[in-house]
Order: C-alpha cells, then structure tokens, then sequence
C-alpha cells in the first residue's frame, strides 16, 4: 500500500514538471509564434529571452529532455495542422464550398466550370490550391492557422470570411479605383525596418481641425470612401511583400497622432475602429508590428487600461511612444538612415549629399559632463556634410565650428545652439579652405546621458566666386 501511494506521488511530481515546462515552453512559443519559419522575432521578446540567458543556473538532463520532448510534440502539432488545412482547402475547392455552403440548384456542368474557376483563385497573388505546390501557399495559409492557434476549422471559417468579404467588398478590383484626392497627406510608404520589413506612416495630425475632417468624414458615404482607401493603401503595401520562403511578408505600420483630435472625435474613431477590425478579420498577420508614436495622454491612459484585457500575443504587436520617446522607440526597429528626418532619422526626400549606404556612427553623452566629436578634414577644397540627431530623455546645447591646423589660423564658429532638442535630425555642411577639423561640442548639463548618432561625407566642390570669376 506503502508503494502505491509512493508511486502516486511520484507520477503528481512528474505531471506537474511536465505541466510547468508545458507552461513555460508554451509562452515561449507564443513570443515566437508570430514570425515562427520566416521571420524574426519582435525587440520586446528579444530583451525577455535576454533577461533567460542572464540566468546562471543549469538545468537538470530530465528537465532539458522534457523541453525537447515538448517542443516536438508541438511542432508536430502545428505541421499535423498545416497538412490537415491544405487538404481541408483542396477538399473545399474541389467540393465548390470555398465561399460558404455550394448551391443545391447548381447543374452538373455549371458545377464543375464554378469548381475550374476555384482551382485559379489566388489570395493576395498568391495560390490557394495546395495541389499547385506554389512556394507562397503555405505562408499564406500559416497566417490564417496562427491568428486561430492552429484550429484547423476556425482557419477554414476565416479564410472562406476572408474570400466572401472579398468578394463582396470588391478588394481585387479596388487598386483600380481613384480614391486619393483628399487622402494623400494622410499615408505613405517609406523605407524599410532592420528585418526588411516595408515601413509605412499613418499621420492622423492631418485631421487635426475639424474643417478637414468633415470635409473626409463628414458623411457616412465619405467615411465608406476612407475606408475603401485604407484597403486600398493595404493592397498596395501587399504588392511590396514576397510570399515566398525567406521573403518579407508582411509590414509595420507607424500611427503618428501628433495633433490628432481627442477621444470625443466619433467620426474618426468610428471610421479607425471599422479599419481596425477589417484588417483584424481579413488580413491576418500581414502587419508585423504596430508602432504608435506622439500619443496623448488620453489615448494612453485608454491603452494602458484596454492592454490588461488583451493577450501576450497582441500586445507584443503593438508599441507605444509618447511624444518624448519617439526617436527612441522608432530607432529601435529602424535604422536611422532609413528614419525620416522628421522623426529624429537621416532619411530626406531626393537627397543628393547621402545613401542608405553611408555608415552612421554613435557616440554617448554621459550624465553632467561634455563629449565632442572631432571629424577629419584633411583636404583644402572639398565641402564636408554632416548629419546629427540627439536621441534620449533630455535636451544638450551643442556647438560646431571649424578648427584649422594651421595655429596661425583662426577657428570660424559655424553654430552654437543654445538647446538641441531631442529627436531632431540636423545637417549642416561647410567649405573646407584649408586642412583642418570639424568639432561638434555636446554640453549634457544633466543627470541622465544621452545618445548622439552622426554620419559625414566630403564632397569635391567648386567655390562660387571662383565660378563668377569664369
């Protein structure tokens, strides 16, 4: 009786070691879950798994050996899923139900020409007919899979919703139809993150009088138009992606809301809230991330209570800035060559003086103290351009000027700002006359340091008095 019990107790203390790694192993997997074969990971679970490695301790075989166990059990799980819904998907085409349930009235031979025409459709360029062993069939039908955690039959109910509101929404049609006048100061695509992900920038501040925004929401049939025109801008953003093994699949999308409206503005709440669920419901996992910057205190406070109620799973999707971590959070995701100036970055329309290609360079301003950055100008005759950007939580003054090698020589200020405000990109450029260097002096008057990110670039010029000379 003595060993019963004892091997009853035993199989609780197994069970529950194999519940906790279950536990432990399943959260990993939701971080990962998002991007899991084909993309990376979000910085928000990169520091979690930092914060795993900082552990010292070791685990025990047993323990290592049920991880392993575990994590091929569930990847079996999610391949077991992927072939179920393939053939689900084949069987539905074949079967003439991809949109809902086949009509009963249908002859045979109407029937088979409906089920011909199934066979070609596509979702997002894309075949859906697995039989067709096209490389972006599966990448799209794991999108569906994982927004549904792998439930082979809520996927099909998603994806034949998908198809049907398609359909009915006439979103295939849609890149055809003229939506822009009046809506063009409000998107835009520009650049890529670090992952290769296209970034693309929704400025709400455009409707910030209420002139504007009933001249674009005014009505129910304008605010049908604003929405047609977000799917449209969509479908657009898909065109960019590659549905193709180790292709980018999908965006990141920055919601600037400096001069939005407040909460009391139901037209455009109404019309973002419609947005929002149709691209929940219809495009899943095609945005990659959600960045929301410039936000004020009331859509925050909204947000802060709103995110206890959502999983792990959404709220690693979204991002929040407040007006004075914008620079910060953007440059996290995005290279500062390819962030645009006006959102602390280096990227300028038709810039003729830089490349993403130039190399940007970094330099930390300590708390209290002065820190300077010494640029080499060697060559009498050319111009030297630089770019600087001051990323942080505080405001430095900052000075440049010229220092010619030459001790006989006089040094020329070129500027001396009282304050550089964070978050502001700067360029500035000057003759280099004779050998010499530029020196940029940051004054961090503070108890909190501070990042300053800086590129330069020399370039052959000829003077314009030797110009007019000629």
């Amino acid at each position: 009786m003595g060993k019963k019990r004892e091997n009853i107790n035993k199989a609780k203390e197994s069970g529950q070691v194999q519940d906790q790694n279950m536990a432990n192993l399943f959260d990993y997997e939701i971080a990962l879950q998002v991007q899991e074969g084909h993309e990376k990971g979000c910085p928000s679970q990169t520091n979690s798994d930092q914060e795993t490695d900082e552990e010292t301790f070791e685990e025990p075989p047993s323990v290592r050996e049920d991880r392993r166990n575990i994590a091929m059990r569930m990847k079996e799980r999610k391949f077991k899923a992927l072939v179920e819904f393939r053939c689900r998907v084949e069987d539905a085409i074949l079967g003439d139900y991809l949109f809902g349930k086949p009509s009963n009235k249908v002859g045979g031979e109407d029937n088979a020409k409906a089920i011909e025409q199934q066979k070609e459709i596509t979702l997002w360029g894309v075949p859906l007919m697995p039989s067709k062993r096209h490389g972006g069939t599966d990448i799209v039908l794991l999108k569906f899979l994982e927004v549904k955690d792998y439930k082979v039959l809520e996927a099909l109910e998603m994806l034949q919703r998908t198809l049907k509101w398609r359909k009915e929404f006439k979103a295939d049609e849609i890149l055809e139809e003229n939506l822009v006048p009046g809506f063009e100061n409000l998107t835009y695509q520009n650049s890529s993150d670090k992952d290769g992900h296209p970034v693309y920038y929704n400025v709400y501040g455009a409707l910030k009088d209420q002139q504007t925004q009933y001249r674009i929401l005014g009505s129910e049939e304008k605010r049908e138009k604003f929405l047609r025109w977000r799917v449209q801008y969509m479908e657009k953003a898909i065109k960019e992606l590659r549905f193709q093994p180790g292709g980018t699949n999908s965006i990141v999308q920055i919601i600037d809301m400096k001069h939005a409206q407040g909460p009391t503005t139901k037209e455009l709440r109404s019309v973002c809230r419609k947005s929002w669920k149709l691209f929940q419901d219809h495009y899943p996992h095609l945005i990659h991330l959600n960045i929301i910057i410039n936000v004020p205190l009331w859509y925050y406070i909204s947000h802060t209570f709103s995110s206890r109620l959502k999983t792990q799973r959404k709220k690693s999707k979204i991002v929040i800035a407040r007006p004075g971590k914008v620079t910060s959070t953007l440059l996290k995701f995005i290279p500062p060559e390819n962030l645009p100036v006006e959102y602390g970055g280096f990227k300028r329309d038709n810039d003729d003086d830089f490349s993403p290609e130039d190399k940007v360079s970094e330099v930390t301003v300590r708390a209290n103290s002065f820190e300077h950055i010494r640029i080499p100008a060697p060559q009498a005759g050319v111009t030297l351009v630089w770019d600087l950007t001051v990323v942080g939580s505080c405001d430095v003054s900052y000075k440049e000027e010229f220092i010619p090698d030459d001790e006989g020589s006089y040094k020329v200020l070129l500027q001396n700002e009282k304050e550089k405000k964070k978050g502001e990109g700067v360029r500035n450029a000057f003759y280099i006359s004779e050998p010499g260097k530029i020196v940029i002096t940051f004054d961090n008057p503070l108890l909190k340091k501070t990042k300053v990110l800086y590129r330069y670039k020399t370039k052959p010029t000829v003077p314009i008095y030797v110009l007019n000379k000629k």
